[in-house]
């Protein structure tokens, strides 16, 4: 158990730094979850680089049961995230290259340009996105 918490926590901290608006709300609700437990045994700790993470784990056998669930939550949104993306990926990557290879990656900009340029971005490309987006 000790294991699935520590990869909880981790891949909550890549959620955190991810920026998706879904991921938002994934966020929210893990500190929505843990706040009491961040108060109780991290009251002094600096938000930032993944400090109250690290904080949470190393007072992982006292921590709440809502919040080790929400962390696992959390950590299930992130996989299921990077899947999706990684599906687009490998989907779209001739498009990406042909279309938006000038483009630098990040914020979005990668599927806006697809978005910009839709009526020459293959089926399927556009059926992944579409999978993805309707996740």
């Amino acid at each position: 158990m000790k294991i699935r918490r520590f990869i909880a926590v981790l891949a909550t901290g890549l959620l955190f730094a991810m920026g998706a608006q879904a991921q938002d709300s994934v966020g929210a609700m893990v500190k929505e979850a843990c706040q009491a437990d961040l108060d109780k045994y991290c009251p002094n700790v600096k938000p930032g680089e993944q400090r109250l993470l690290a904080c949470i784990y190393a007072h992982e056998d006292k921590i709440s049961n809502r919040c080790t669930y929400a962390l696992y939550d959390a950590a299930i949104a992130l996989e299921r995230a990077v899947a999706g993306l990684t599906y687009v990926a490998q989907q779209c990557e001739a498009d990406i290259e042909k279309l938006c290879g000038t483009v630098t990656p990040g914020e979005g900009r990668i599927l806006a340009c697809l978005d910009s340029k839709k009526s020459d971005v293959s089926d399927l490309c556009k059926q992944a996105v579409k999978d993805v987006m309707a996740d």
